[in-house]
C-alpha cells in the first residue's frame, strides 16, 4: 500500500511538471510581430537593439521577432554603409539567428557593448553567450551567409526601409521612444485587452515633460505639429503649449531668447526636466541650452522682428514695406533675375555638400569655365563674430577658410583647387598641405583665423538666411530659381533649363573617375544636410 501511495505522488508530481512546462511553452492567443531593419554598426541600430532585449525577456512568445539587414548586393557583392566591417557583422549576426535562434540575443548584446569592434568581437562573444561559434562562422563565410544576407537586403529594399533603424510593428512604421518602457508601453497597446501578457500589467507611467513651442501665425512654413507628434512618440508624457509670437505671453518669452540660437521661429522649448526622461538620449545631440530651457534644434528660419517681404505691411516699423526694405534684398521674390548666373549653398562637411562641389570640377570643364559660379555657406550667427554651424566648430572653422581662399584666389576658379584637395579628408585639421599651386596657407591662415575672416562668413551666411535654405547643397540659378542634385549631369541639366542655348549645355558630361585604387561608388542621387 505504501508503495502504491509513493507511486501515486511522483506520477502526481510529474504531471504537474509537465503541466508547467505546458504552461510555459504554450502558444499564446495572440502575438504582436516585431521587425528590425538595421545595420550591425549603426549606433542607432545597436540601441534599439539594447532596448528590445529585456521587451522579448519579459514577453517571451507572445512577440515574433524579425532582425532584417539594410544594405546592397551588385554583382554578387554585398556591401553596407559602414564599410566591409559591417558586412562581416551582418553575416554573422543573421547566421547566429539561424544556427542560435534561441541564444543569438545573448550574442547580439554582447556583441552591441562594443559595436565598432564589429566583427572582431565575436570569438569573445560567442564563448560568453555559450554559442555554436565555429558552425557560425562556417555559415557566416560560406554561400548560406550571402543567400541570407542578400534575401535580407531584398525585403528592407521591399520595405523601403532604408535608415537604420527602420522599426515595423504589426507591420505599421513605428516612430517613438527606443527604451525598454517605450517599447513595451507601444507593443502591449496591440494586444486585445484579454490577451495582454502579464509584463503589460506593470509598466510605469510615463515622466511629465513640458514642451513650449514658439511660433508666428504670419510664417507660411512654421509646420510645427508633426514634430509635436514625433516628440509624443519619443515622451510619452509629454504636455505641450503652443504660443504664437503676437502675444504678450509669446512676445515675453521671445524676449529672453532671441539673442540665442532660438531667435528664428519654430522654436521648441523644453524645460529642464527633459534631461531625466529616457527619450531624451534619443534627442540629446539635437538639445541645445537656451538660458534655462533646453531647445530642441529643428533650424528654424522665420525672423518675427524682420520685414515679411510679400505681405504689402510695414512689419518691422522701419517705413519701408516689402521689397523697398534692406532686409528683403536677399529674399527670392525680391531678387533680380541674373543670366547665366549659378550659385552652390552648402555647409563645408556635409557629406553631400562636398560631393556636389567635387561634381563641379566636371561641370566648369564642360563650360570651359564660363560660368558665373559662387559658393556659399550655411551657418548661423548667434552673435557679431560667434557661428553656429550643424557639423560644429570645426565646420565653422573650414567655411571662413573657404571664403578667404575664395576671396584671394578666385581667379578661374583657383580656390577650388584648394576645396577639391579638402573634400576627400573634409574634417582632417592638416588644412595647409591644400594651400598649394600657388595658393598660400599664410594668407589662408591670416584671413582665417582674424577679424577678416568672421566678417566675410558673417556677410555670406545672409544671403543663404535671407533665402531660407537651410539644406545642403542647394543651387540657385540666375538668382532666383531653387534647385537640387549632387551630380555633374544633373546639376548642367537643371542649371540649363534656365539657360537654354548656353554652349556647354549640348556636352555630355562623363563624370570624373576615381582615384587608381579607390573603389567605385555607385552616383549619388539625392540627399542633404539640414533643410
Amino acid at each position: 500500500m505504501k508503495k502504491i501511495i509513493i507511486a501515486l505522488m511522483v506520477a502526481t508530481a510529474l504531471m504537474l511538471v509537465g503541466c508547467d512546462k505546458l504552461k510555459k511553452g504554450a502558444e499564446p492567443k495572440e502575438k504582436v510581430k516585431i521587425d528590425f531593419h538595421i545595420m550591425s554598426q549603426c549606433p542607432f541600430g545597436v540601441q534599439v537593439d539594447n532596448g528590445i532585449k529585456p521587451v522579448l525577456d519579459k514577453l517571451g512568445n507572445a512577440v515574433e521577432f524579425n532582425r532584417h539587414f539594410i544594405g546592397q548586393e551588385k554583382d554578387g557583392q554585398l556591401t553596407s554603409m559602414h564599410g566591409e566591417n559591417e558586412v562581416k557583422g551582418n553575416l554573422l549576426e543573421i547566421c547566429a539567428a539561424k544556427v542560435e535562434p534561441k541564444k543569438y540575443l545573448d550574442l547580439l548584446f554582447c556583441m552591441n557593448k562594443n559595436y565598432r569592434e564589429i566583427p572582431n568581437n565575436f570569438d569573445g562573444c560567442a564563448t560568453e553567450a555559450k554559442v555554436d561559434g565555429a558552425k557560425i562562422k562556417s555559415c557566416a563565410d560560406g554561400d548560406e551567409g550571402k543567400k541570407l544576407l542578400k534575401s535580407s537586403y531584398d525585403l528592407s529594399k521591399e520595405k523601403q526601409a532604408s535608415g537604420s533603424p527602420t522599426i515595423l510593428i504589426n507591420g505599421e512604421r513605428y516612430k517613438g521612444g527606443r527604451t525598454e518602457n517605450d517599447f513595451l508601453r507601444n507593443i502591449c497597446g496591440k494586444y486585445k485587452p484579454e490577451n495582454k501578457p502579464e509584463a503589460c500589467k506593470s509598466i510605469p507611467a510615463p515622466k511629465k515633460v513640458d514642451l513650449t513651442v514658439l511660433t508666428d501665425a504670419r510664417c507660411k512654413n512654421c509646420v510645427v505639429d508633426p514634430i509635436i507628434n514625433q516628440m509624443k512618440n519619443i515622451f510619452p508624457g509629454l504636455v505641450e503649449k503652443k504660443l504664437d509670437f503676437a502675444t504678450p505671453e509669446g512676445k515675453a518669452l521671445y524676449e529672453t531668447i532671441k539673442g540665442t540660437d532660438a531667435k528664428l521661429l519654430p522654436a521648441f522649448l523644453f524645460e529642464k526636466n527633459v534631461t531625466e526622461d529616457a527619450g531624451f538620449q534619443q534627442v540629446s545631440r539635437w538639445m541645445l541650452d537656451v538660458n534655462d530651457k533646453k531647445m530642441l534644434r529643428v533650424g528654424g528660419k522665420f525672423d518675427p522682428t524682420a520685414e515679411i517681404c510679400d505681405n504689402t505691411t510695414d512689419d518691422d516699423g522701419n517705413g519701408k514695406i516689402d521689397c523697398d526694405d534692406d532686409g528683403c534684398k536677399n529674399n527670392l521674390v525680391c531678387r533680380k533675375e541674373i543670366k547665366e548666373r549659378l550659385d552652390l549653398f552648402v555647409m563645408s562637411q556635409c557629406p553631400y555638400g562636398t560631393k556636389a562641389l567635387d561634381a563641379m570640377k566636371d561641370v566648369l570643364k564642360a563650360f570651359d569655365n564660363k560660368i558665373d559660379f559662387n559658393v556659399n555657406f550655411i551657418a548661423d550667427e548667434t552673435e557679431p563674430g560667434k557661428f553656429n554651424a550643424l557639423h560644429g566648430q570645426p565646420e565653422v572653422d573650414e567655411n571662413i577658410r573657404e571664403l578667404c581662399a575664395i576671396k584671394y584666389y578666385k581667379k578661374n576658379f583657383k580656390y577650388m583647387d584648394y576645396i577639391w584637395c579638402r573634400n576627400p579628408d573634409i574634417r582632417s585639421t592638416e588644412w595647409q598641405k591644400c594651400a598649394t599651386g600657388g595658393i598660400d596657407a599664410k594668407v589662408i591662415e591670416k584671413c582665417s583665423t582674424g577679424e577678416e575672416g568672421k566678417k566675410l562668413l558673417s556677410e555670406n551666411i545672409k544671403l543663404a538666411k535671407g533665402l531660407e535654405i537651410g539644406a545642403s547643397p542647394t543651387w540657385l540659378a540666375n538668382n532666383k530659381n531653387k534647385f537640387s542634385g549632387i551630380t555633374a549631369p544633373d546639376i548642367q541639366k537643371q542649371y540649363c533649363n534656365f539657360n537654354p542655348g548656353k554652349k556647354g549645355c549640348d556636352k555630355v558630361i562623363v563624370p570624373t573617375a576615381p582615384a587608381p585604387g579607390a573603389a567605385p561608388a555607385p552616383a549619388p542621387k539625392g540627399g542633404s544636410c539640414g533643410g
